[in-house]
């Protein structure tokens, strides 16, 4: 059969990385699982029992294309509290997880052939999405003096839009305001639609991460239950638009989606109230980030910097590799820990890097380190 060249994406070479996880495991090895990001609780516990009770008193049918409405208000309420934001829940968009936000927002701000800018290093399916939707990628390469994250004077002049993740995948690195508000700035300038992903906010260690929204309502604000919540693979995940684009948005989930899940919507919302438990979470992250600072280096993976956010930590390996890939390979063979080559994140420059996740239990990062360690003394 024909086929179109928009589906011509590269593959998310984090998948193929965990799919060889999973074959050694189905051989009867122990992997140690650092390439991803993916938390390793589950959803909290009153959310899952507020599932199980609204499955013996309704169907779970479709819900509105926005979402249901308790969900938007309450999240409306969230921004007020973490931000201080005085948000109008009419402009909260209910998708399914953080993907359906990013097809959604390319789809309602972009014709085709628009040139939208990423920073590299990035999420790789940002750029897998635009390349299926026949949008051009902008890879906008940015440096460590920055903390990896764009700034003004890296934007070409002919964008038609800037994605920008605060904190970083893979980097886990954040925009302060004044940064995030300059960038806001210079696509203000360019006649350039602005939009966050904000998939990591709640997951910070130093300072509270900063919303988009703080700035201006001339944004898309793209977040997930995924992450802080602990729910990826619920598939449930928000959006926040101008107020003028609401019906345009509804319109594409309408047709593209119909509506997000509704029993993930039902643990969603109760997840927004399981503070301690989400809290407790982060504890584990804290641990695990100060393991990481310090064991990575003892090991011999001493080009790293402390993250601000998420729970990555990307390290330059140049000195050890050229072949990311490769080595990433050798790590899973020879020391049975996961971690993800960072050609997945730069294209031009991954080769030399890696990622490690740490979002998993603090037994298996200290697992992990102790590995890591025995597998480079001996390499």
């Amino acid at each position: 059969m024909r086929v179109s060249s928009r589906g011509d994406v590269d593959p998310f070479i984090v998948m193929d990385v965990m799919a060889a996880a999973a074959r050694a495991e189905a051989a009867g090895r122990h992997i140690i699982h650092m390439e991803v990001g993916q938390p390793g609780t589950p959803a909290p516990a009153a959310a899952r029992a507020a599932l199980a009770q609204a499955m013996e008193t309704g169907p779970l049918g479709y819900t509105v294309g926005l979402g249901l409405p308790a969900l938007r208000a309450r999240i409306a309420r969230l921004y007020r509290d973490w931000y201080g934001v005085d948000l109008n829940p009419e402009r909260v968009v209910i998708t399914p997880g953080s993907s359906g936000g990013f097809t959604l927002a390319f789809t309602a701000l972009f014709d085709v052939g628009a040139r939208v800018g990423i920073g590299a290093p990035g999420y790789p399916s940002y750029k897998a999405i635009l390349q299926a939707l026949g949008l051009q990628t902008v890879m906008i390469g940015t440096e460590a003096q920055h903390r990896f994250q764009p700034v003004p004077a890296d934007l070409p002049a002919d964008l038609d839009g800037l994605l920008v993740a605060s904190p970083a995948n893979p980097t886990g690195t954040m925009l302060d305001r004044d940064a995030l508000a300059a960038l806001i700035g210079a696509c203000a300038d360019r006649g350039a639609a602005f939009i966050s992903d904000e998939i990591y906010h709640g997951i910070e260690y130093e300072r509270k991460a900063v919303t988009a929204l703080e700035i201006t309502d001339q944004t898309y604000v793209i977040n997930s239950f995924s992450k802080y919540f602990s729910m990826t693979g619920w598939r449930v995940g928000w959006m926040v638009v101008p107020e003028d684009h609401i019906r345009r948005i509804e319109r594409l989930v309408q047709n593209l989606f119909i509506c997000a899940p509704h029993a993930s919507q039902v643990v969603a919302l109760a997840a927004l109230d399981c503070t301690d438990e989400l809290q407790a979470n982060m504890a584990v992250y804290r641990r695990n980030r100060a393991l990481m600072m310090e064991g990575l280096p003892k090991a011999g993976f001493t080009r790293i910097a402390p993250p601000d956010g998420a729970f990555y930590v990307y390290a330059d390996v140049s000195d050890l590799t050229g072949d990311s890939r490769a080595f990433a390979a050798e790590i899973l063979e020879k020391a049975g820990v996961a971690v993800t080559p960072g050609l997945d994140f730069d294209p031009l420059r991954g080769a030399g890097t890696l990622r490690f996740s740490y979002a998993r239990s603090t037994a298996d990062i200290e697992e992990g380190l102790a590995r890591l360690a025995r597998f480079m003394a001996a390499r």
